[in-house]
């Protein structure tokens, strides 16, 4: 026991200050990916926005500056630089000091997105340097920092010394965020955007300028959007066939203000989006399950009511009455309680019962008066029910024919080995190639699966379609983790067979379209297959250049060949290979198989919506869109560290 570790009081430290969020920065903005980095300016804005809706600010400017950093500037109150008890100003104590601030009681704000006190802290903890611009009681006053640390000298009496004077009044913040924190310090544009639309949809009274002075200094967006969220709906379903104009209703009950708007259209899936105090949570929270409740139990007494559901054992099920559902849920709570300081769920039990109280008297109210929109409700509510019946029976069948049948369409050829953590399975295009994969492969850690051409789009099909596809049913039996899509989830990766699940299709337009349907495949039914890193694109070699001396060599791209034609002396024989089916059972292992000299591409999502809405593309292009899956380039060497 002479070498163990000394373990006393001495061992206990304790961070002062801001050093806590620069030591665990995931703790206050979830993580220091791009969407941490995002998540700053969000903090920021959202700031502005709770002086909106004080009914002190209208305006809001954010721009996204040439040298990086990001200025967020309001014409709100401004905050306070006055002596605060602590012996500081105000704002130093705002910008420096955790759970600090003016939300912590009512006066301030009646409602508002920021709750604990910590988001200008932090923003200021995880960057660079900020500047603090104030402008309140017709003065100017500008406080600066680097990671935390206060650089403006105070003035005699301990003060921010004013540098000039204005009859405006507001907060402007521009911020640099860290390097040594963030993974990558370039802000995402689209996700900024998208976020403070969402915004100016929640707040119809306020206008947000936005500008990108890293591409174009000159363009300005402007986002203001008077309809509120009845807009945010039309948007949402812009490109979709509407069942009946947008419905919105709202309410107030204990303090608590509620807005709700929703629209069905001819699609089967539903959309529903719960923001409390403006902030868009993402794992949704009591107020959604108060809508939710609500309007199916409505949707069920009036369908019992004319006589469409006879039985008074049977309902339509939550999902049934939601399908094809866009909705919008806002609430404005006085003192909400969310999961975690990004604020994904809202926690408030009173707030579901508020919200069902007001969905259930003003939906009756205007069902009674709109009886075509009630029938086109319930009709989509019947359509999915007896898609549902369907489903389950084509689950039913598939299950239990997978007790029989582990390969349904008799080609896969399976690893010995039964430790998933060392096996991989190929999926091959066309028999050609996967007669010589089979021949080419380690039998001990490698299967091999060949599929006929292009698999079924499921994004244009139904789900009992999808499951009688052979093609299908087959990698689903072979995965062995199941899939999860409708009204259940059967999918358990812990249960995977193959660590890797690799795509190996031509390096052409055809092999794209085939690997972006698969991909698509995955995404829908199978994500934590691609979000826990299992899903790779093989990359089989465009051409074989062969000298009269040296060794051969493989060439990936154009510009691989065009580099070999430039660096190599002497004359060579170049082979094309048009498709995998071409290569023999040596070169598909020498390119492709042997994890020693093949070159693979690992799966990633960068962002769900953004992948949500480019997959959805498929349903009316044949031509496969790439921006959906993000290909991370590397050796198999480098992906299995």
């Amino acid at each position: 026991m002479s070498n163990a570790v000394k373990y006393d009081a001495s061992s206990i430290t304790v961070l002062e200050g801001l050093e806590a969020v620069r030591v665990r920065p995931g703790m206050y903005i979830g993580s220091v990916t791009t969407r941490g980095l995002n998540h700053l300016v969000y903090e920021i804005v959202d700031n502005a926005v709770d002086e909106h809706l004080a009914g002190y600010c209208d305006q809001i400017y954010v721009t996204l500056e040439a040298d990086g950093s990001c200025t967020v500037k309001d014409n709100g109150r401004g905050i306070p630089v006055g002596m605060h008890a602590k012996g500081l100003p105000a704002e130093r104590i705002v910008m420096t000091t955790l759970h600090a601030g003016g939300k912590f009681d009512n006066d301030a704000y009646k409602t508002s997105g920021g709750l604990h006190g910590v988001g200008s802290s932090v923003v200021n903890a995880l960057s660079t340097y900020m500047k603090v611009t104030v402008k309140i009681g017709g003065q100017i006053y500008e406080d600066s920092y680097e990671r935390g640390i206060p650089t403006q000298a105070l003035d005699a009496k301990g003060l921010l010394p004013a540098v000039g004077k204005t009859r405006e009044t507001g907060t402007t913040i521009n911020f640099l965020p860290d390097p040594t924190i963030f993974e990558k310090t370039r802000f995402k544009e689209d996700d900024i955007k998208s976020r403070l639309h969402e915004t100016a949809y929640l707040n119809p009274g306020l206008t947000i300028h936005y500008t990108d002075k890293r591409t174009d200094p000159a363009d300005v967006e402007t986002f203001h959007e008077p309809e509120g969220i009845i807009g945010f709906i039309k948007e949402m379903n812009a490109n979709m066939e509407a069942v009946h104009d947008v419905v919105y209703y709202e309410g107030e009950s204990d303090g608590i203000e509620v807005q709700v708007a929703f629209q069905f259209v001819n699609e089967f899936h539903e959309n529903v989006l719960g923001f409390c105090n403006n902030i868009y949570n993402v794992e949704g929270g009591t107020h959604l399950t108060g809508f939710k409740t609500q309007f199916t139990t409505v949707i069920n007494n009036y369908a019992r009511e004319l006589g469409i559901l006879k039985d008074k054992d049977v309902n339509f099920t939550g999902a049934d009455v939601r399908n094809g559902m866009t909705a919008v849920v806002s609430v404005k709570h006085p003192d909400p309680r969310f999961e975690g300081q990004t604020k994904t769920k809202l926690d408030n039990q009173d707030v579901a019962k508020v919200v069902a109280k007001i969905t259930g008297e003003e939906i009756v109210r205007f069902f009674d008066r709109n009886l075509d929109t009630l029938k086109a409700v319930i009709g989509c509510a019947e359509k999915a029910a007896k898609i549902r019946k369907t489903e389950e029976k084509a689950k039913t069948n598939m299950l239990t024919k997978q007790k029989f049948s582990f390969d349904s369409n008799g080609k896969l050829a399976n690893c010995e080995s039964k430790d998933p953590s060392k096996c991989e399975i190929f999926i091959v295009e066309g028999d050609s190639a996967g007669g010589s994969a089979k021949m080419a492969r380690n039998r001990m850690y490698q299967a091999i699966l060949p599929i006929r051409g292009k698999i079924l789009n499921v994004e244009k099909a139904s789900i009992d379609k999808v499951l009688a596809n052979a093609e299908i049913k087959t990698m689903i039996n072979a995965f062995g983790c199941g899939f999860s899509e409708g009204y259940g989830n059967d999918f358990d990766i812990s249960k995977l067979r193959y660590d890797k699940i690799i795509i190996m299709a031509d390096a052409d337009v055809d092999g794209a379209h085939i690997s972006t349907l698969l991909l698509t495949l995955f995404y829908r039914f199978m994500p934590d297959l691609i979000y826990e890193g299992h899903v790779y694109i093989a990359m089989p070699p465009l051409y074989k250049a062969m000298p009269s001396r040296g060794a051969e060599e493989y060439l990936y791209d154009d510009a691989a060949l065009e580099r070999y034609r430039k660096t190599h002396k002497g004359p060579f024989t170049l082979q094309r290979y048009k498709g995998l089916g071409e290569m023999d059972a040596q070169q598909l292992w020498e390119t492709t198989l042997d994890p020693n000299t093949r070159l693979m591409r690992k799966v990633e999502i960068d962002d769900a919506r953004m992948a949500s809405e480019i997959t959805g593309m498929l349903m009316g292009n044949d031509v496969p869109p790439r921006k959906a899956f993000i290909y991370k380039h590397a050796t198999d060497a480098d992906l299995d560290v």
